[in-house]
């Protein structure tokens, strides 16, 4: 006797707009070329008018482009994200063999991480066992880019206006004495890192911590992550940071970054 083995339910957004939107971008998925509003009404099973009030949402978002009146297609802003997704996951494992060879080097915590907004987010670590750290932040915590020193080389891309638009947003809150809270501070630490080709934390984040961290670049240069090394206050060591931006430039090469920069002399 044969069974009939029912097919899996695809769990469904519990709000009923986004299973429409989700239905949209799928109908669109589909088609290699730009489709009308009729037929994605259609491919959707939703009327026209509704169809049609989604699609302008996403038109405004760019999730979708309209290419004439009426006809639409999937947009750029889809591609943006999937390459942001594409370097997240490229970088961890670019990065997962250089950061063990550097953790055996210093002995400390060795940490990459991403901008996700306004701050960053651990997606890969080489933990210390003698860390002797309070705090080792696990894959996927989030820390605030202006009290990280990964997140200070994110801000140093940045314009004056987006990093001023950025202390707005945040206020700056500190979590400890060292923390920079005034925008002023900020610009000064962010001129520094630019001129020094890294960042520092020095115990803003975690009272008895510092980081120091070097860039992670794409293969059109872009910053996509950042490497630190964080160990205790009294064990930092600046004679790391030859180390440290060698294995950054190890793994942006990997990445297909064409650059060689020079590694820090100290």
């Amino acid at each position: 006797m044969s069974l009939s083995i029912p097919p899996v339910a695809r769990a469904k957004p519990v709000i009923q707009v986004l299973e429409r939107l989700h239905g949209i971008l799928d109908a669109l998925a589909t088609q290699a070329d730009p489709i009308p509003l009729k037929d994605i009404a259609r491919l959707t099973g939703l009327h026209p008018s509704t169809a049609h009030r989604i699609l302008n949402d996403l038109v405004l978002m760019r999730m979708v482009d309209r290419t004439e009146p009426g006809h639409y297609q999937l947009g750029m802003r889809l591609l943006e994200l999937g390459n942001l997704v594409k370097a997240r996951l490229n970088v961890r494992d670019a990065a997962a063999g250089p950061m063990r060879d550097l953790h055996r080097l210093t002995g400390e915590t060795i940490n990459l991480a991403v901008r996700q907004g306004d701050e960053i987010v651990y997606v890969e670590r080489a933990v210390s066992e003698r860390s002797g750290m309070q705090v080792v932040r696990a894959i996927g915590g989030r820390a605030p880019l202006h009290l990280t020193s990964t997140g200070k080389l994110f801000l140093a891309e940045d314009d004056i206006r987006a990093v001023r638009s950025y202390g707005m947003r945040t206020g700056l809150a500190g979590t400890t004495r060292n923390s920079i809270t005034r925008m002023e501070q900020l610009e000064v630490e962010l001129d520094g890192v630019r001129t020094r080709g890294y960042a520092r934390d020095n115990e803003e984040l975690e009272l008895g911590v510092r980081c120091i961290a070097a860039a992670v670049r794409d293969d059109a240069g872009r910053l996509v992550a950042g490497l630190s090394i964080s160990a205790p206050a009294d064990r930092a060591n600046d004679g790391w940071l030859v180390a440290l931006h060698n294995t950054a430039n190890s793994i942006s090469a990997a990445l297909g970054w064409g650059a060689t920069a020079g590694a820090a002399s100290g």
